[in-house]
């Protein structure tokens, strides 16, 4: 099992942030599903990675595609067809503790501004807990991304 690390956005809107760490998975070698709760979303998601600035170009699909299982970045609204080592859950999308056997990490990103997403996240930081899946929690209210307790 891998690491679990839930990112509290306050300064970032999700696109920004999975534009820093989706590089640093691939460049592990890493497959990387993205599920969010919203079909629409990540359709606005899909065209944003397409748009990125210079070497900014994030390869990836939507699931559904005909080449889902060969996508280095997958973004999905249920299980990924590309059998990837990272796991991102934005948007408040469903995840389950017993998903993170078998990843090198699972993120799960959630907006600090969004009272609902906040308290849904510690709900499902404690799950994790509790599973035996101990959860790093990192915050970026300083200006830069820290680890904090837990």
């Amino acid at each position: 099992m891998g690491e679990v690390l839930f990112y509290h956005l306050t300064r970032s809107p999700v696109e920004d942030v999975l534009a820093q760490l989706l590089p640093r998975a691939l460049a592990q070698g890493w497959r990387v599903a993205v599920r969010g709760a919203d079909a629409a979303r990540l359709d606005w998601l899909d065209e944003r990675l397409w748009l990125g600035e210079g070497e900014g170009f994030l390869p990836h699909g939507r699931a559904g595609g005909p080449h889902d299982a060969r996508q280095p970045v997958l973004l999905t609204t249920g299980a990924a067809a590309n059998a990837p080592q990272v796991l991102a859950i934005i948007d408040g999308a469903e995840v389950a503790p017993d998903e993170a056997a078998g990843l090198e990490r699972l993120w799960v990103l959630f907006d600090g501004a969004d009272e609902q997403a906040v308290t849904a996240a510690r709900a499902l930081f404690r799950r994790f807990r509790e599973a035996g899946h101990p959860p790093q929690y990192w915050s970026e209210a300083s200006g830069r991304w820290e680890r904090a307790a837990g």
